[in-house]
Parts: C-alpha cells; sequence; structure tokens
C-alpha cells in the first residue's frame, strides 16, 4: 500500500541515483510515493547526460512525462509535455532524453524491472501511447458538481480498470467550498500555477497522493490558474460533505494534574489556526463557490471558515442526543437536565450516553451503512484506504479519518481543516 501524502514540495526530498533498467547514461529520482508490496512508484527524474535504453518490456505498467527538455521514441522527438504510456508487458520502442531533460515517471503495479529484447507477454492488454500534449487542446471538465473553470486533456484512459493519467488546469478564480472524497486513489504534481486548500499550497512541484475517501478541498486558485498532472486508479465520482467535524478523547492514567488522571477531549475546531490563515480574496472565492451551487438549486450550506463560529461537533452531538430523546418519547422537554430520567448525571466512569431508555444517540444512519461492503472481507481489508470498483446505484461509502498524512517542512499545513 501507499502512504497518504498530502502535501511535499519535491524540493524538500532528496535524491537517489535513478533506477532506470538496462539504460545507458547518469540520472537521479526523487520518490514522491512508493509502494512496497508492489513496487508501484511516482518520481521526479533529472537526466544528468544524454540517456538512453534499447526495445524492450517493462514489468510495470510505465509513465513518462516530460517537464522540461526532450525525449525521442521510436525515432519521434517531442519536447516539453511529452507523455508515453507503455503497459507492462507490451514491447516497446527504444527511448532516449537529452542531457538536462526533467520528467515525471511513473510505475503501477510492478517493479523497475525491464527485459531488453523481449517478446510480448502472453497477459499483456492495451498498446503504447505516445503524445505531445502541447499539440493538445483543453476540454471543459465534463463531471457534475463544481462550479465552470475546470478543463481536462485526456492522456491515458484504462477501457478496463478506469485508471486514467490527465492533465487538469484550474482557471484563476476557480473555488470550492466543499469537501469531496472519491472511491478511488487520486495523485497529482503541480507543473504551473497557485491554488489554496486544506491541506496547504499548491505551487511549482508540490505532489500529494491521497488514498481513495480521503476528504479534501476548500480549494480556492490564485492568479494564472493552476495545473496538474493527475492519475487516478479508477472513475472519479466527486461525493460531497459540509459542516465537517472530528472530535476524539479519552481519560489521562498519568498524565493530568500532578501527573494524575483526567478526562479531555479535542476537536478539529479546538485546532483551527486563529485568526484564518485565509487570505479576504480566498474567502471571497469560498463564498463565490457557495452562491454558484445554491444559485443551481442545491441545499449547501452557507461557507463558514474551518474554527469559526460554534464547534460543529458539538452541535452534531446535541442533535444525536436531542433525536435520541425524541425516538424514546420525550419530545416535550427543552434540551437540558430538567427531565425526568431516572438515570444519573454523575459524570462518573459508569455514565452512559443513552437516556435510560436504552437509546443511544442518534447520527442519521447505521454507521454500517458508511462501509463499503467488501471492506472489511476482501483481499484489500487491511487497507482501509484501499479503493474499491464502485458503479452508479452502489452504496456510497463515507469518507475515512486521515489524519497525520506525510508532509514535508515547506508546503504542508494543516490545522485540523478537513480532517
Amino acid at each position: 500500500m501507499r502512504p497518504h501524502v498530502e502535501l511535499i514540495q519535491e524540493d524538500d526530498y532528496i535524491w537517489h541515483g535513478a533506477e532506470l533498467v538496462a539504460g545507458e547514461g547518469r540520472a537521479s529520482e526523487r520518490r514522491l510515493s512508493v509502494d512496497e508490496e508492489d513496487g508501484s512508484s511516482s518520481l521526479r527524474v533529472d537526466f544528468h547526460t544524454d540517456w538512453g535504453r534499447g526495445p524492450g518490456v517493462h514489468h510495470a505498467n510505465t509513465e513518462y512525462y516530460v517537464l522540461d527538455g526532450s525525449m525521442t521514441y521510436g525515432g519521434r522527438h517531442i519536447g516539453k509535455g511529452g507523455y508515453v504510456h507503455a503497459p507492462k508487458g507490451v514491447p516497446t520502442e527504444a527511448i532516449t532524453f537529452a542531457e538536462g531533460t526533467r520528467i515525471l515517471h511513473y510505475r503501477e503495479y510492478g517493479d523497475a524491472g525491464f527485459d531488453l529484447g523481449a517478446a510480448r507477454w502472453d497477459n499483456a492488454r492495451e498498446e503504447i501511447i505516445v503524445i505531445d500534449s502541447e499539440a493538445m487542446q483543453w476540454d471543459a471538465v465534463p463531471n457534475p458538481g463544481p462550479m465552470p473553470g475546470l478543463f481536462i486533456k485526456y492522456l491515458h484512459v484504462d477501457p478496463v480498470t478506469g485508471f486514467y493519467t490527465r492533465l487538469v488546469h484550474a482557471q484563476e478564480g476557480w473555488a470550492d467550498h466543499r469537501l469531496a472524497h472519491h472511491p478511488c486513489y487520486e495523485e497529482a504534481y503541480t507543473v504551473q500555477g497557485h491554488m489554496e486548500y486544506n491541506f496547504g499550497t499548491l505551487d511549482l512541484g508540490t505532489y500529494f497522493f491521497r488514498p481513495a475517501r480521503v476528504k479534501h478541498g476548500h480549494f480556492t486558485t490564485m492568479e494564472g490558474g493552476a495545473t496538474w498532472l493527475l492519475r487516478s486508479d479508477g472513475e472519479l465520482h466527486n461525493w460531497y460533505t459540509q459542516n465537517e467535524w472530528v472530535r476524539w478523547g479519552g481519560e489521562a492514567v498519568n498524565y493530568g494534574p500532578n501527573g494524575g488522571r483526567m478526562r479531555w477531549s479535542q476537536s478539529t475546531h479546538d485546532l483551527a489556526s486563529r485568526p484564518t490563515w485565509r487570505s479576504e480574496r480566498d474567502l471571497e472565492e469560498l463564498a463565490a463557490a457557495w452562491r454558484f451551487q445554491h444559485e443551481q438549486g442545491q441545499p449547501d450550506v452557507e461557507y463558514v471558515q474551518h474554527g469559526m463560529g460554534t464547534d460543529k461537533s458539538l452541535i452534531a452531538i446535541a442533535k444525536a442526543m436531542d433525536a435520541a430523546r425524541l425516538q424514546g418519547g420525550h419530545g416535550d422537554h427543552e434540551h437540558g437536565h430538567e427531565h425526568g430520567h431516572d438515570h444519573s448525571h454523575d459524570h462518573s466512569d459508569s455514565h452512559t450516553h443513552e437516556d435510560g431508555h436504552g437509546h443511544g444517540p442518534d447520527w442519521g444512519t447505521d454507521p454500517r451503512d458508511l462501509e463499503h461492503p467488501d471492506e472489511r472481507t476482501d483481499a484489500h481489508a487491511h487497507n482501509w484506504g484501499r479503493g474499491r470498483t464502485w458503479k452508479p446505484g452502489d452504496p456510497i461509502p463515507a469518507p475515512i479519518v486521515s489524519s497525520i498524512p506525510v508532509r514535508s517542512r515547506s508546503r504542508g499545513r494543516w490545522d485540523g481543516d478537513g480532517m
């Protein structure tokens, strides 16, 4: 499995000798994200000399994207924006990169192995793709949901799995005030521009790898817009959350006053940055995104900056307790402690949040309905953030918590927003 990486700046990472098997020349790589179980890797590679490799077969689904410089594949010379997709087991032609070239290099579902002169594998599928993305036109993103202003260039789409690689551009002023999660993983490297969002600042050279169902959003796009090379291991459906909150707590054994016990709790609201790190422009763009959804007839709630106003976890807990009491036939009393329950309100170890009639908090749905039906039983049950096939009509799984993703020192920011 790959860890949740969000957010790093590639310049914070060290260089390694590039693992480019059977090639001739010298290159270095930065390892943005690696799956040590199956070899999948997302890499930034610099070529210090001319580099080349003859025809053969990759052990992994392999992609090359030129950030600067040039490559030649099968005699075709492509500069910035050049892209090659080579499925594992499919014979490739010779490829070269000029000295000084900088690329993104991806391997999926396999290691760095390369067999010179090998024949096509029996189980291989798809064919080689070679694209000059600079010559492509931008298309408006077709998915409903976000406000207009997102554009896309499709580089590769797997017709069987839905895995796809694309360039995505958000124009200046594009924003989304909600938090989204998807049934698949999503990763991106920023190739141009500047965007702010709940995990940090996306600008040139920043990267994230986000497992399936991790919430993210509160996007605002700055001057000149922003562009990414973005990959997902399935079709990217947008499911949105608002009024999000997380609260956790426990009872200290030996770190209370004088080293003793104490009850404690915190919420994402408690950890918010105050005053907000958002600029006035940020807040205006988020408000515009909310107004757009409202104008479309969507029942969105007005955007409130994280950490401002009343702690949403306290509101949600109060609503859940009130709903439970109403189910128990206690709908005529005010919310408070002047009711006729026969249980004690002493907040001791034995205190529970049931109402005396066996009704626990009512959160609106059975927690088991928020999981993918195979989440605890299939071969990937060890990985909560594993994407699973989803199609319209299936139950929609809820987002998962990811509180401590990998961050690098110059870009990662977290104040509980979107946890």
